[in-house]
């Protein structure tokens, strides 16, 4: 699989469309299957995080008030990500606030997001759920400290990514998995996934 960035945020709601913010975002590469590089940074938007937030997360506004402002951040960020393609988990949640506050810098996403959990639903079905935290322990993949901060389940969702290449890989013959395969894959149906996937193995 090609150089891959799998990204996380924590924010102070579930949308930017309602003046919501990031407060923290982490990105990891990986290259593969191995984690080859990581940021980090809490982002300062100049916004209060609610008490239930806090609770969540464990992030502040006292933190905020020292951490850089969200601009830079974004900028830090989006070129160490550089064209990589993007995976999160529930990326229609990540994708909505990447591309929010990439838009107040004047920049915008040009590469395509893959989500580690609609992947998940299709190739683990068997899970209990498919909240990153379950899919780990039930997988059996590292514990990567503090659920709920943008490092640890950012390097939750790569390692559920390299769990989820081994899958196709060993259990459906795929010599090869690229991220445009992902993203062809999250969109099948559950039911056709099987036949999706052997009729990709002979084309291969």
């Amino acid at each position: 699989m090609e150089r891959i960035a799998v990204i996380d945020f924590e924010t102070t709601g579930i949308s930017p469309g309602t003046g919501c913010r990031a407060t923290e975002i982490a990105a990891v590469l990986v290259e593969n299957g191995r984690v080859v590089d990581r940021y980090q940074s809490l982002m300062n938007a100049g916004v209060r995080v609610p008490a239930f937030i806090e609770q969540l997360t464990g992030i502040s506004t006292a933190m905020l008030r020292d951490a850089p402002p969200a601009g830079q951040v974004m900028a830090e960020v989006a070129d160490f990500v550089g064209d990589a393609p993007l995976v999160a988990h529930n990326a229609s949640f990540d994708q909505k606030f990447w591309d929010a506050e990439l838009a107040l810098i004047g920049r915008e996403r040009f590469q395509p997001f893959a989500c580690s959990l609609l992947l998940a639903r299709r190739l683990l079905p068997d899970a209990p759920n498919h909240k990153l935290g379950t899919l780990t322990r039930w997988a059996g993949l590292p514990a990567t400290g503090q659920a709920h901060r943008a490092l640890a389940d950012a390097e939750m969702a790569a390692n559920l990514l390299g769990h989820l290449h081994e899958q196709l890989t060993s259990h459906y013959g795929l010599p090869r998995v690229s991220h445009q395969l992902l993203c062809e894959l999250q969109k099948v149906p559950a039911a056709k996934v099987g036949a999706f996937l052997a009729r990709t193995a002979d084309q291969a």
